[in-house]
């Protein structure tokens, strides 16, 4: 049973990357064959940059860790075990934020509606709740700028994002970045549950009592001290753990 330590090997690495798809899946979160989740590999034999990302045309709840497609730094395709190819070009934000973000092994990106809806308003994220105020003032902004096909695009997001970990492309969805697999999930899942909650408390049209600046930068330190105790001194991750229990359940064949 994975304890919910890093992972030592690429198998592992597989296993966690294939996890986060039916994770993101589970939680609804996914948009239909359309974003990626992508994971820096090891160096190759000659120095070359590999990544994992899910084949093209499956849905994330399709996606395993043998069927996993191994590319280069350009969406270049290594090895397919499963046969389709990727989406190159969905590739290439995720692409250019490895390349200048070595502290980066995964890069998540989604179109979620709550997501989406709040990178729509001028304010983004506020801190009205525990959730939200992990990311208080730890949020990078890049504006849209139409689907992400222009290479020219990325060098401006990548200058955008800066050395953050949390990014709302406006009028388009997130971005975000983990040292871990598990990280970057962790983030994803609660930088979600933060838009959900926003959208539903002002929704009800009373006062929403948005927490003091103090506080917020007090909460969000203590979640980063809890996520750099797991990823820099390799502790355990129990929630990590949890979340991988759960698809020994409801997704059992995510390991291929």
């Amino acid at each position: 049973m994975p304890d919910g330590t890093a992972p030592h090997s690429v198998s592992e690495l597989r296993r966690d990357l294939a996890a986060a798809y039916r994770l993101i899946a589970l939680e609804g979160m996914d948009d239909g064959i359309y974003t990626h989740i992508s994971a820096r590999l090891p160096d190759g034999p000659d120095g070359e940059k590999r990544f994992l990302l899910n084949p093209y045309g499956l849905r994330f709840d399709e996606v395993t860790a043998a069927n996993l497609v191994t590319v280069d730094e350009t969406g270049a395709v290594i090895d397919d075990p499963y046969g389709a190819g990727v989406n190159a070009a969905g590739f290439t934000i995720h692409s250019a934020v490895h390349m200048a973000r070595h502290d980066a092994v995964c890069v998540l990106h989604t179109h979620t509606v709550a997501g989406v809806a709040v990178s729509s308003v001028k304010e983004g994220v506020l801190p009205l709740n525990q959730w939200s105020a992990q990311f208080f003032d730890r949020i990078a902004f890049h504006d849209y700028e139409g689907i992400a096909l222009n290479l020219d695009e990325r060098a401006r997001i990548v200058a955008d994002l800066g050395d953050r970990s949390v990014m709302l492309l406006r009028n388009h969805g997130t971005l975000l970045l983990g040292r871990s697999v598990a990280e970057a999930i962790k983030l994803a899942i609660n930088l979600e549950r933060s838009c959900k909650a926003q959208v539903a408390a002002l929704s009800m049209g009373l006062t929403p009592v948005v927490l003091p600046d103090a506080v917020a930068e007090h909460t969000a330190r203590q979640y980063e001290a809890a996520y750099d105790a797991m990823e820099n001194d390799n502790n355990p991750d129990p929630e990590w753990a949890a979340l991988l229990r759960r698809l020994e359940t409801a997704a059992p064949d995510y390991l291929g």
